[in-house]
């Protein structure tokens, strides 16, 4: 049932969309004056056996300061997650995410010492993540702030994620890098390049 997690969303603004599946009590906090959005069929799992892979924590889903700004399209799943978001986070339809990973738009804390012991808010560097559609991230990964993932990138477990990557690409490592372009992605370029090089030909026909 989840009733804790459903009245937090409720008493928070958070908005989601028809048949929202929760397995266990994750906690979803939207703050005043951000947005928090969930899609259609969304499923987050936060209990311990709602993952064979074995969850760490229930998931954890925030922003963080007013203007904050999290966006998680239909059918999404995750498990354990932490989405912290300072700035914004964008979570593509279709995208899975493995147990315990984390998706964080900041550092946390100053880098600066002296920020840091202040405990200077304003100093903490942020920087928006998008993740896109069709995207398969492993357990354990950790998606750092900036980071952007083309349509289909798949992740390795345990990746430590910072940059941008093109679609289809499969990432793995600390720090990750691309290992290969799915078959899939190499077709599509292909096809692209194709079409591309007909339409030089004809435009240096019609000349």
């Amino acid at each position: 049932m989840a009733i804790f997690t459903r009245l937090m969303m409720a008493l928070t603004g958070v908005k989601h969309g028809k048949n929202l599946k929760l397995k266990g009590n994750a906690f979803i906090f939207n703050r005043r004056g951000a947005s928090l959005a969930l899609g259609n069929n969304v499923r987050i799992n936060s209990s311990f056996l709602s993952n064979m892979v074995g969850l760490y924590q229930r998931s954890v889903i925030m922003t963080r300061r007013p203007g904050a700004k999290i966006e998680i399209g239909d059918n999404v799943g995750v498990s354990g997650v932490t989405v912290y978001a300072r700035v914004g986070i964008s979570i593509g339809e279709n995208t899975l995410i493995g147990g315990n990973t984390k998706i964080l738009d900041n550092d946390f804390h100053p880098l600066d010492e002296g920020a840091r012991n202040r405990g200077e808010e304003e100093s903490i560097a942020c920087k928006p993540v998008v993740i896109g559609k069709n995207c398969f991230i492993g357990c354990n990964a950790l998606i750092l702030k900036g980071t952007r993932l083309g349509d289909g990138c798949v992740v390795g477990a345990g990746a430590v994620v910072s940059g941008e990557f093109p679609a289809g690409c499969v990432i793995a490592g600390n720090p990750a890098h691309v290992i290969r372009r799915k078959a899939s992605a190499v077709a599509d370029d292909n096809v692209d390049g194709a079409d591309k090089t007909e339409n030089e030909n004809a435009e240096g026909a019609d000349r």
